[in-house]
């Protein structure tokens, strides 16, 4: 009699904890999917006159892309899309921190300043155009380019989040 009192609560917790599921996605997103389907992201071309990563502009524009496909369910469009970013890299700075007392800094910072111009076709009054800035510090012993890769993609997704939050995220 004990062990089928037993099996029955176990059989019932398990059922109770596999039927029951509540699922929350916290990506922020407040799109109104009936009406918006898809996102336009042209290319960021690299207007900065100082330019240490050669391929900073592609990684920059997939990694916009990336954000958008993974957490929305939006089509990326050619053209015309109901959304629409696009935009340039308009400086990449190097700026001497942290000052030791032989007038020589231990630190740098590399900064990423991007214009972007969002266009809501479907919600005019969301259009804006705006600058988003992103950094990082590194040792100033280490050489720029053994560091860069890092430093750019950590600053990619950076501004990548910014620019979602701005554009679709609207809380």
């Amino acid at each position: 009699m004990l062990l089928k009192y037993k099996v029955a609560v176990v059989c019932f917790f398990i059922i109770l904890f596999t039927a029951c599921s509540i699922s929350y996605k916290f990506n922020g997103a407040s799109i109104d999917y009936s009406k918006v389907k898809t996102i336009t992201i042209k290319d960021f071309p690299n207007q900065a006159s100082f330019v240490p990563y050669p391929p900073l502009a592609q990684v920059f524009t997939e990694g916009m892309k990336d954000i958008y496909v993974r957490q929305t369910r939006l089509s990326l469009a050619p053209a015309n899309g109901d959304l629409e970013l696009e935009g340039e890299i308009i400086s990449c700075d190097l700026t001497p921190m942290a000052v030791k007392e032989d007038a020589y800094s231990s630190r740098t910072k590399l900064t990423l300043t991007v214009r972007v111009r969002y266009t809501n076709r479907t919600k005019p009054d969301e259009d804006f155009e705006q600058t988003f800035s992103a950094y990082r510090e590194f040792d100033s012993n280490d050489m720029l380019q053994n560091v860069q890769e890092t430093l750019f993609k950590e600053i990619n997704e950076e501004l990548a989040d910014q620019i979602y939050n701005a554009t679709v995220a609207n809380w």
